[in-house]
């Protein structure tokens, strides 16, 4: 399969930040836009007491980064694209020069 990475979304982590009150709160801070190739691979649909959430499974693969490097995604942080967030669930190398990532995501979208 080619990899045409056309898409630009920004990954982001979670940071805590001071609330104000001498608490702190969870927040996205952008790391940075990496160039993606994105393909669905499953969705479903779960209806909950008020609300219904649609569920899809995307591959989303980018360039390489060393262990470590802030442009490196690891599960926990996210993509987005303007509106859109991908919860990143795995990255994994794809081979042993580690060109692509591999990125399993999940996108939740309130029905």
């Amino acid at each position: 399969m080619e990899i045409r990475p056309t898409r630009a979304l920004v990954l982001e982590t979670r940071t805590q930040v001071s609330d104000g009150a001498g608490g702190t709160v969870a927040e996205w801070a952008p790391l940075g836009t990496l160039w993606a190739d994105m393909r669905p691979r499953t969705s479903g649909l779960t209806d909950g007491q008020e609300v219904s959430l649609s569920r899809t499974l995307w591959r989303i693969v980018v360039r390489g980064a060393p262990a470590g490097a802030p442009s490196r995604p690891v599960a926990g942080q996210r993509f987005r694209e303007g509106a859109r967030v991908f919860s990143i669930l795995t990255a994994t190398e794809d081979g042993p020069q580690a060109k692509w990532l591999i990125c399993q995501a999940e996108e939740e979208v309130v029905r």
